[in-house]
């Protein structure tokens, strides 16, 4: 794999007229190789005079007739990076994702991925899992399984699970996850009921019942989202392909 080359990663998930769906893909973020994959949030900057804010990759497809790789993301920023601005209304923990979910070519997506965010401090710091506790009676495959049928719709990942294992990224570094509010009161609500219980308890069936999370990256930061907001500058981006969106939905509901 050539390294400014992206390459779709696992077996296709579906096939509609001439779009071809797919769990997840491979790019180079400064030299090494990454995989994103469907649910994963991760750090973007739309352009480098912008915020850095979350997206979430909810959709990839192929569309065969013109060769496109293409993407759908939501974006979530925080309050103080909307139009309204932070208010007294706002959680510490809170972001707030822009009404349209933008459309984008990987190619373009790979350039907005943004490595460095030392400089990130909002979110609740969720205790990561021990991995030598995931290793017992096969806690780990347990909790992955957990994760796909809660943010993947129930897609077999495996194929996906394995190839990230390969490049090293078996410890799902994932630096953010954003919940519903609902979910992260329940989060927060479990986290004093096991307070000062071993984090094992995190992968135990009880624990995920109470409101626990599939949390297996290092030390992730855990924020909400309770509304929404209409961007005033994206639709301006020269990477947003609404086109392709306006296309696939055509083709779908026809």
């Amino acid at each position: 794999m050539e390294p400014n080359s992206l390459q779709w990663v696992g077996s296709p998930c579906g096939l509609h007229g001439p779009y071809i769906f797919y769990k997840a893909f491979q790019f180079h973020l400064e030299g090494k190789p990454r995989i994103l994959s469907l649910g994963d949030f991760f750090f973007v900057r739309c352009t480098p005079k912008d915020p850095i804010c979350i997206a979430e990759l909810q959709l990839l497809w192929e569309e065969r007739t013109s060769r496109q790789l293409l993407s759908s993301s939501k974006l979530y920023f925080l309050p103080e990076d909307t139009p309204q601005g932070r208010n007294s209304d706002h959680g510490e923990d809170e972001v707030i994702a822009v009404s349209e979910k933008v459309i984008v070519k990987l190619e373009d997506l790979v350039k907005w991925v943004h490595s460095d965010f030392s400089k990130w401090r909002c979110g609740l710091q969720a205790g990561s899992v021990k991995t030598e506790a995931l290793g017992r009676n096969g806690q780990k495959e347990a909790l992955l399984k957990y994760r796909q049928s809660t943010l993947n719709s129930g897609l077999n990942f495996k194929d996906v699970l394995k190839e990230k294992a390969d490049l090293g990224e078996d410890e799902e570094e994932t630096n953010v996850i954003v919940l519903s509010y609902p979910q992260y009161c329940r989060y927060r609500s479990m986290l004093k009921r096991i307070q000062d219980k071993p984090s094992s308890i995190l992968t135990d069936q009880f624990a995920l019942a109470l409101g626990g999370i599939a949390v297996v990256s290092k030390n992730p930061q855990i924020l909400y989202c309770r509304d929404t907001f209409d961007h005033p500058t994206l639709i301006e981006n020269e990477s947003i392909c609404d086109e392709f969106g306006e296309r696939l939905t055509s083709h779908c509901s026809s």
